[in-house]
């Protein structure tokens, strides 16, 4: 079973120096990291923090960089912040969440799945 994926940013994170860093690898979540996500003091001040540091814990690389902390999670892009947030989802299969819709001509219930970082 693989358990570290590696991955391509479409912007990059920039650093003070104003290099650009676009590859990166991110391990499959654990337990241990959502539980200790949700204690995270951040978390607890502002839930909206929880893909922050949640993220931070599975990106183990991103190329050039010593270390990937919630700091630099939170300095993407948001076009590489929504990317990173569809892989954790996609490779630790997170059911994506599902809209119903019915059918204007016959009336027919069903559901789309939502994905907020699909492009046009």
């Amino acid at each position: 079973m693989e358990t570290i994926y590696e991955f391509t940013l479409p912007k990059g994170y920039m650093d003070s120096q104003g290099e650009l860093h676009r590859r990166g690898r991110m391990r499959l979540a654990t337990a241990g990291d959502e539980i200790s996500a949700t204690r995270d003091p951040r978390v607890l001040a502002n839930p909206s923090y929880l893909t922050i540091v949640l993220l931070s814990k599975v990106v183990t690389e991103l190329e050039g960089m010593d270390s990937v902390t919630a700091t630099t999670i939170e300095q993407l892009f948001t076009a590489d912040l929504a990317y990173l947030q569809d892989m954790y989802q996609r490779i630790n299969d997170v059911e994506p969440p599902v809209m119903q819709c019915i059918c204007p001509d016959c009336g027919r219930v069903f559901e789309v799945p939502i994905n907020f970082t699909q492009e046009g």
